[in-house]
């Protein structure tokens, strides 16, 4: 599982990043800006998209669970775009895998 903050610049200036805890694709639980109460969710959410938005992942984590280092490592795209794989969860933040759930990225050795 990863603690991630999102650090997204949005164009309305109106929308609120928040703290999420993921594992991989799934949010499992997050925290609302500005409060330090997580929410839990009964049952993880599928298919958390990480695509036009940034993320930076946190040392210190603010959720009552452990948070393990993951498999992720960072790829260089076909066009120069930086996207993370996390071969363990057969996960990738790249445009393929968001839409259709499989990538070269992440079948590569």
């Amino acid at each position: 599982m990863e603690a991630v903050k999102e650090i997204t610049i949005w164009k309305d200036g109106t929308t609120s990043n928040h703290t999420y805890l993921l594992d991989g694709d799934k949010m499992v639980a997050y925290i609302k800006k500005d409060t330090t109460d997580p929410f839990y969710f009964k049952s993880p959410i599928k298919g958390f998209s990480r695509s036009g938005r940034k993320f930076e992942t946190l040392k210190i984590n603010p959720f009552n669970v452990d948070v393990t280092i993951s498999s992720v490592t960072k790829v260089q795209g076909s066009k120069g775009n930086v996207y993370e794989v996390d071969k363990e969860a057969g996960t990738c933040t790249c445009p393929g895998y968001t839409y259709r759930g499989k990538c070269k990225h992440v079948e590569q050795d």
